[in-house]
């Protein structure tokens, strides 16, 4: 595969609905860099390296196999395996289509082989759902839909040729496995020719819809560290974000080589009040499993914009 998308991108869509992630912690250089991926308005999911707005509330109502992951709470792993623990990510689709909208199925099975169906709250969601190419880009943070029988549909905006990895996050709410925090993974093919995007080298700030975002930190591979992400627009601080998932800021990383993933944990407390008004230093809990280059995808929410910053961080 060749080079070929742009290094840098941005866009916006507006929310449905409000949440919050959260924020940052501290020390010296890191290196970051932003991609993006256009906009996908309309679409329930975000698309790329770009801002978009969350895919609806799960309702609590399926090939290769690839990855278990830390999900959104504190899970071990790293997101590389299909199975863990007894359970089991389970798909009919080894293949999706491309250049347009597309329903990925997919089920958990338990320990003793039947479909899951009670999950746990997790930053306000029974499941969080990631798809991300091969290459690290085409991004996407979803929150699927479930039926009766525990079978998920996770709606993704339109995806370009290449080698997926679908990431599902989540906690049983019953059964051996009651209260872990569990990420499992397989891949997709979407056909088609496949042209490779370069990642963006390190750098310590990027650009996303007119904001500034920096992160400072000095994260090693294998031991918790603390980052601080930090918002400004127009050079002056900001102050009004809103919360997404409970939180101010949602930060989401996968390694360059075998998109290893981590879930990087909010310590900023959204305020009693609402939470409103969140900004700008954002204190993060990063612990990467491996050195190297991690792509960290940072979600924030303003007024009714959820938006999405691309940064590429090296790991000692």
């Amino acid at each position: 595969m060749s080079s070929a998308f742009p290094s840098t991108f941005s866009s916006t869509r507006s929310l449905t609905r409000r949440r919050g992630p959260a924020a940052a912690g501290a020390a010296a250089a890191l290196a970051l860099a932003l991609a993006g991926c256009g906009s996908s308005t309309g679409s329930p999911s975000m698309h790329g390296m770009s801002s978009a707005s969350p895919s609806p509330s799960p309702s609590p109502s399926a090939s290769h196999a690839m990855g278990d992951m830390p999900g959104m709470g504190h899970a071990a792993g790293n997101g590389l395996s299909a199975m863990r623990d007894g359970y089991r990510l389970t798909s009919k689709d080894a293949k999706l289509r491309s250049g347009k909208q597309s329903v990925y199925r997919f089920a958990v099975t338990g320990p003793g082989g039947k479909p899951v169906t009670r999950f746990a709250l997790d930053q306000e969601e029974r499941m969080h759902f990631y798809a991300i190419r091969s290459d690290l880009s085409g991004f996407q943070h979803i929150h699927p839909t479930m039926t009766g029988d525990g079978t998920w549909s996770a709606r993704l905006a339109s995806l370009a040729p290449g080698s997926w990895r679908m990431f599902a996050s989540f906690t049983p709410a019953a059964g051996a496995g009651e209260g872990e925090n569990l990420v499992l993974s397989r891949t997709v093919t979407v056909p088609g020719h496949a042209t490779r995007t370069r990642l963006a080298a390190p750098a310590g700030s990027t650009h996303v819809d007119g904001y500034t975002v920096t992160v400072k930190g000095e994260p090693m591979a294998g031991m918790p560290h603390p980052l601080t992400v930090s918002i400004a627009k127009g050079g002056k601080p900001v102050t009004d974000l809103r919360p997404y998932l409970g939180t101010y800021a949602h930060l989401t990383a996968f390694h360059e080589g075998d998109a290893a993933f981590a879930h990087l944990h909010p310590t900023t407390k959204v305020a009693g009040d609402g939470g409103d008004g969140g900004g700008p230093d954002l204190a993060f809990q990063a612990e990467l499993s491996t050195s190297g280059n991690w792509r960290l995808f940072l979600q924030f929410q303003t007024g009714r914009t959820l938006h999405t910053a691309a940064l590429t961080l090296h790991v000692a």
